[in-house]
């Protein structure tokens, strides 16, 4: 594996051709997760650049028929499903490779990107293969390691094999960070390309602290919040945050505990925690305003694929304190803009987060420097770098069918026309200084 660039386009670079992706996924907003999150940044993003995106994803509740779109070049197209179990409002899409191929055979894309590794996800895949369609997927989601969090350690193998399996029939898997792109190379997953995810600067600011929703949770003048923001749920480690939250309140009584988002656990968190506050889901500017009322941001998780939450709650001007994985790894250098630890040690991430809670003057010190070290991450940019993803695989697909004709060379697995470079790494500019 090499290292080139920054996994951005250069400033120089030629405008991509404008393509129709047809973009399918068992997530999309106005779900709260994440990928949801993540993907309609990246659909708007494709749309505002011209192209034309095609949604294939499973019906939502209250979905009759699809949502009226704001552009003529965004068209959904959906399809049955089935609860997720343990993700209550989420869905697997049930479309079989035989509609998935009637729909592209009528209107071939120019390129299908998959989002999901669900059944409709290995659907697209089958399908798209099928009529020899460029074909691309992400990797969001570490579904291998959550298995252990419900139970199901035994089938983290087999889970494993199913992702790598999808992943490896894609001509390229988009993953969020340097680390990943690493770890999942060293699992036997090729064709890695590294595109971070953006945060929105002009919503997450620390210009939203809000006095007013201090007071309403109960916080004395001066008094530090400690947030988290998330699923409640045993994949997020969220014992961690109850261990962290309780050495704090004896070292600093007045700290005030807030936690915002849902999920399974917010019955045992609310008996285990009566003290705290408990928002609920939180979505545009009144979960900025939480996230910049905080203080201190809990997110001891260790099976984020990136960890979106880490750069919006950097963006809102908090101190982080979370394992050095994913988004945190990448983004926070340790006793500059936040906290990291190695996983491994018991009672570390709780010391670690009262030693911060009872030393303002070094947790304001963070804060300040948060904002500035997420500079980089701006929507526009990793925008740009979806789109030439894309646009490279096209174009190699087209160059291997050229290779094909007769008397040209073969062409490499997946239609590209030479073996793959490997992964394609993004840096943080703050990661250099570590």
């Amino acid at each position: 594996m090499h290292e080139p660039n920054a996994g951005f386009p250069d400033a120089q670079s030629p405008p991509v051709q404008r393509l129709r992706v047809a973009v399918v996924t068992e997530t999309y907003p106005p779900e709260v997760n994440g990928v949801a999150m993540t993907l309609g940044r990246l659909v708007d993003g494709l749309l505002a650049r011209g192209h034309a995106v095609q949604l294939v994803r499973p019906r939502q509740a209250g979905d009759a028929v699809p949502r009226a779109a704001a552009t003529a070049r965004l068209e959904e197209v959906l399809v049955p499903g089935l609860p997720i179990p343990h993700y209550r409002g989420l869905q697997f899409g049930l479309a079989g490779p035989g509609r998935l191929a009637r729909l592209w055979r009528g209107a071939p894309p120019d390129l299908v990107h998959v989002v999901t590794e669900g059944p409709l996800g290995w659907s697209a895949v089958s399908a798209a293969r099928r009529l020899g369609l460029p074909l691309t997927s992400s990797f969001h989601t570490n579904f291998h390691a959550y298995s252990r969090h419900y139970g199901l350690r035994w089938l983290g193998a087999a889970i494993e094999r199913h992702l790598r399996g999808l992943h490896n029939r894609t001509a390229a898997t988009l993953v969020p960070t340097r680390a990943l792109a690493l770890e999942l190379a060293d699992r036997g997953y090729a064709s890695l390309r590294v595109v971070a995810r953006g945060v929105d600067t002009a919503l997450y600011s620390p210009a939203r602290r809000s006095a007013e929703l201090r007071e309403s949770w109960g916080v004395q003048s001066g008094a530090p919040v400690v947030m988290y923001v998330g699923r409640l749920a045993a994949e997020k480690n969220i014992d961690e945050v109850l261990q962290a939250w309780r050495a704090i309140s004896t070292r600093v009584p007045a700290a005030r505990m807030v936690f915002v988002g849902d999920g399974p656990l917010r019955a045992s968190l609310q008996s285990d925690c009566p003290e705290a506050v408990f928002a609920g889901v939180q979505k545009g500017e009144a979960l900025a305003t939480h996230y910049a009322s905080a203080d201190l941001f809990l997110f001891p998780s260790l099976t984020e694929t990136f960890g979106n939450v880490t750069s919006e709650a950097l963006a809102s001007g908090l101190c982080v304190l979370a394992y050095a994985r994913a988004a945190a790894a990448e983004l926070i250098v340790d006793g500059v803009n936040g906290r990291t630890l190695a996983p491994g040690t018991p009672g570390a991430y709780a010391s670690a987060a009262a030693e911060l809670v009872a030393d303002p003057g070094r947790m304001s010190a963070m804060r300040a420097q948060a904002v500035a070290s997420i500079a980089h991450l701006d929507w526009e940019r990793v925008h740009d770098a979806f789109a030439s993803v894309l646009a490279e695989v096209v174009t190699r697909r087209a160059l291997a069918a050229a290779a094909l004709r007769p008397g040209a060379a073969a062409a490499g697995p997946c239609g590209s026309p030479s073996p793959d470079p490997g992964p394609r790494i993004l840096r943080s500019p703050w990661a250099r200084r570590r």
